[in-house]
């Protein structure tokens, strides 16, 4: 199958591969070209364009960062829409608001194209061992289609829904999980460190006892070995997520208040200039309103 893959970040490349090695013929694009140098090392075609791959594809994927870079991807000059023939298949893979997932499955729509959402879970090392978690919603015949595809990307698929929208919504979900947890285990490490109790060992009892999730495990990890400055999601991107999570809450009237206080932690750990940092650094934000050092 003749696969394209726009949007070559960590997660991006990484999927991209495991879509190569399983046989298919992949085109890639990146705004940044020399992204794009190892996959063309490997047999991979490089297009000038979106729309350019596009042409040779009958899949799409896009992993990009946010709406607008979606949007100019998708439906810009030279992009997706413009390439892409009818019924074929746009899959975004884009953690993105509700009003931007909407113009991505009407767009497409008119034009005769197909659209699927499909979110993942899961950090880079997932991504290239094909351990994610894949989230998508659409039309049954395109989920269908595609199925292969996700199986190869992830360990499992759930199909939220018919309708596009409801995989952006669950993504957004899930990622606020993500935060929360994260907020709750920088204040125990925090609280039990200032009675002289190692982190290490508080990380070593939650996870060898009733806190064994992935989230537990891989971002307490992160959090208790300080390791900030590899992130697999900097701090804007989580930014990015509270932001349109409370944005949602406000379209079908749900209040969210403990949304808005990740929000605010968030944007303390921007202007601290931690921006560019792993989002567990906003474990130091709590050290900090604690009195405590950087160890």
């Amino acid at each position: 199958m003749d696969i394209g893959f726009v949007g070559l970040g960590a997660m991006g490349e990484a999927m991209a591969r495991r879509l190569q090695q399983a046989g298919h013929d992949l085109t890639v694009w990146n705004r940044t070209r020399s992204k794009a140098d190892a996959l063309e090392r490997v047999g991979a075609f490089v297009a000038e364009t979106p729309a350019d791959l596009a042409r040779r594809c009958d899949i799409v994927f896009s992993m990009l960062f946010d709406d607008a870079t979606t949007q100019e991807a998708s439906f810009g000059a030279h992009g997706i829409a413009e390439g892409l023939r009818e019924g074929g298949l746009h899959i975004c893979c884009s953690t993105l608001s509700l009003e931007q997932a909407r113009r991505l499955r009407d767009g497409h729509g008119e034009r005769g194209q197909a659209y699927v959402t499909a979110n993942v879970l899961g950090r880079p090392p997932a991504a290239q061992d094909g351990s994610l978690y894949v989230i998508a919603a659409g039309e049954a015949v395109q989920i269908e289609r595609a199925m292969p595809l996700f199986e190869r990307l992830g360990q499992r698929v759930f199909i939220a829904g018919s309708d596009p929208v409801q995989a952006n919504l669950v993504k957004l979900s899930l990622n606020f999980m993500i935060y929360s947890t994260i907020e709750q285990m920088a204040e125990v490490f925090t609280l039990n460190e200032k009675l002289g109790t190692d982190p290490a060992m508080m990380f070593e009892i939650m996870t060898n006892s009733f806190y064994t999730a992935p989230v537990h495990r891989n971002y307490g990890k992160l959090m208790v070995e300080q390791d900030y400055d590899h992130p697999g999601a900097p701090v804007t991107l989580g930014l990015k997520d509270v932001a349109m999570f409370l944005a949602a809450g406000s379209e079908q009237k749900v209040p969210l208040p403990f949304a808005s206080v990740m929000r605010d932690r968030l944007l303390a750990s921007v202007a601290a200039g931690d921006s560019g940092r792993d989002f567990v650094v906003l474990q130091e934000r709590v050290r900090q309103e604690a009195g405590l050092k950087p160890r």
